[in-house]
């Protein structure tokens, strides 16, 4: 039967039009569903009672999406067809390609249920097809998957059939060069290329990666990606397909492939094991051809609750009193990847309920949180941090998030929200608290707003967390010295470092946060007022008993969760 003819109609009249049942069984299940208490779908009903089977129901579902129901066990695939998809995306997407025309470069796919649409989304972007979905039996497409894609193929077995690969020779190029496009174009067709860029994403987002780094070099194409904040190095494809690979990347973020000589920013969506997948690209031309940045950002993989950031329990004490102040600034400092935005978010994910209007402007909105009115700032048309937030205050906005103070023009304005009774949360980047209320000084912000607006500054920097293989070990002087420490100073205390590990990471898995916490009171805000140093502020927060990140970072170290030489790289040394 004609799948549009079935389609938007409601299941029992999408069965009784296929022949299955009666309108009379159709009305008795009803009526059997009205009696019952327990929610169940008519269609699961039906089968219950007797009136049709599983398969009946499946072939209606599908025909209520407008979709063909096929029967599996009578198609026959080739290699071709086979070949059509990389395992992995079968596998992830859970469907079977059943039928490939590589020149039309359609291609129909099966899957297990009409729900799974982001699928076909996914693979159209992908695989830079048109692709076409019919549903089959759950329990045959398990089975085709187990048949042809039990065995993975790797990354370095598609690197050497593409280094082998006549077709791509001579297509290298420096971004000054000449470029044949439509070679290029068809190259970032191809289904090798297009298997290399699959699994290179599949790898990251399953390594919890957070960029993935595509650079030409004179002699080679690198690619790399940085997990817990450390780059390594996958399987380099040969240097001449560099130029096919960037420019599927750029069809796939929606870029121009014929501008080689400006920079270019774009996005990619996608859904990877039901779990959605944001990826910033970044295209950089460079002397040897264009160096592209992916920025992963894996919803899934965030942590938004101020309870798991990893504040200690008297640091978690103290932000929330902050973060609940009625007015004020708080700001959260350290460098870029130090981990802002997740502790920011967490703590707007705290204030986000119904008695609130919580506004955000950022560059750019990482993630779409519900109940938060986000703004993505668009310098190119004008919206810069300055104009969101003026235009903020006319919003009647109870918090205000400001991704980051870069100039004079946002810091003021944010200092005007902040003493008409708005709380402001904010980023900035300094090395330590203290430095921060220098840095606004310097922007140059009246000492005396700043005694009147600013409540808190949290300084954080992320380390590395040791794994399960991390060993015991007694640290040398040299070490110690680097902490300022003395053997005397540790004794009985136990040190540990990475283990031997295959793993990615060395020993280390996931990063936990440093943090330090100080806040205004009225001697700081003397201080301030007169101009103190860094070094001054610093003396006095401690002796109000402000938590260093280095003194944080030893905490960390004592207790197993990190080693020293993360600390070490991580925070400055006590002045």
């Amino acid at each position: 039967m004609d799948p549009s003819e079935l389609k938007g109609r409601k299941i029992g009249r999408v069965l009784t039009k296929m022949g299955v049942v009666t309108r009379e069984q159709v009305h008795e299940a009803l009526a059997v569903q009205k009696g019952r208490t327990n929610k169940v779908k008519l269609g699961e009903l039906m089968v219950e009672l007797g009136l049709c089977t599983e398969l009946d129901v499946n072939k209606a579902v599908a025909g209520q999406a407008g979709m063909e129901y096929v029967d599996l066990s009578k198609v026959e695939l080739d290699e071709q067809t086979i070949g059509a998809i990389p395992a992995e995306n079968a596998k992830a997407y859970q469907c079977v390609p059943i039928q490939y025309n590589p020149k039309s470069k359609q291609l129909k796919v099966a899957i297990k249920s009409p729900d799974n649409f982001q699928a076909v989304d996914d693979l159209r972007l992908l695989m830079g097809a048109k692709v076409e979905a019919v549903v089959a039996d759950p329990k045959v497409i398990d089975e085709l998957l187990a048949k042809h894609y039990a065995k993975s193929e790797s990354m370095q077995e598609v690197v050497s059939a593409l280094a082998t690969d006549d077709k791509f020779a001579g297509m290298g190029g420096a971004s000054d060069q000449s470029i044949d496009l439509e070679a290029v174009l068809e190259a970032s067709e191809d289904n090798q290329v297009i298997k290399l860029l699959n699994l290179v994403l599949l790898q990251a987002i399953r390594d919890h990666a957070s960029d993935v780094h595509l650079e030409p070099f004179e002699h080679e194409f690198k690619i790399r990606y940085r997990i817990d904040g450390v780059l390594y190095e996958m399987v380099p494809p040969p240097k001449h397909l560099g130029a096919a690979i960037t420019s599927r990347i750029k069809v796939m973020a929606g870029l121009d492939i014929a501008e080689r000589r400006l920079p270019q920013d774009g996005r990619i969506e996608l859904t990877v094991g039901g779990n959605p997948v944001d990826l910033r690209v970044a295209v950089l031309p460079t002397i040897y051809g264009e160096s592209v940045v992916m920025r992963v950002l894996d919803r899934s993989n965030v942590e938004l609750s101020l309870d798991r950031v990893g504040f200690r329990d008297d640091d978690l004490e103290l932000f929330r009193h902050l973060i609940h102040k009625p007015n004020g600034i708080v700001i959260v400092t350290g460098p870029t990847g130090s981990g802002k935005t997740t502790t920011l978010y967490a703590a707007l994910d705290e204030l986000n309920d119904i008695k609130s209007k919580v506004l955000t402007a950022e560059d750019p909105v990482e993630y779409d949180i519900d109940g938060l009115c986000q703004v993505q700032v668009n310098t190119e048309v004008g919206l810069t941090f300055a104009k969101a937030l003026r235009s903020f205050l006319r919003q009647d906005p109870d918090v205000i998030l400001v991704g980051e103070i870069r100039d004079l023009e946002t810091a003021q304005i944010a200092v005007q929200a902040s003493l008409t009774g708005h709380l402001v949360l904010t980023t900035l980047h300094t090395n330590d608290a203290p430095s921060s209320i220098i840095r606004l000084v310097d922007l140059g912000v009246e000492p005396f707003l700043l005694t009147a607006t600013i409540e808190g500054i949290v300084a954080q920097r992320l380390v590395r967390k040791l794994d399960a293989n991390k060993e015991a070990y007694i640290p040398t002087e040299q070490e110690l010295m680097e902490l300022s420490l003395r053997p005397q100073d540790v004794k009985g205390r136990e040190f540990y470092r990475p283990g031997a590990s295959s793993a990615v990471g060395g020993g280390y898995k996931g990063r936990m946060a440093l943090f330090e916490i100080m806040t205004m009171d009225d001697e700081m805000r003397e201080l301030v007022i007169k101009e103190a140093s860094t070094a001054v502020l610093r003396d006095h927060a401690r002796k109000r008993g402000m938590r260093s990140l280095r003194e944080s970072g030893l905490m960390a170290i004592y207790e197993g969760l990190t080693s020293i030489d993360e600390v070490v790289r991580e925070t400055l040394a006590e002045e």
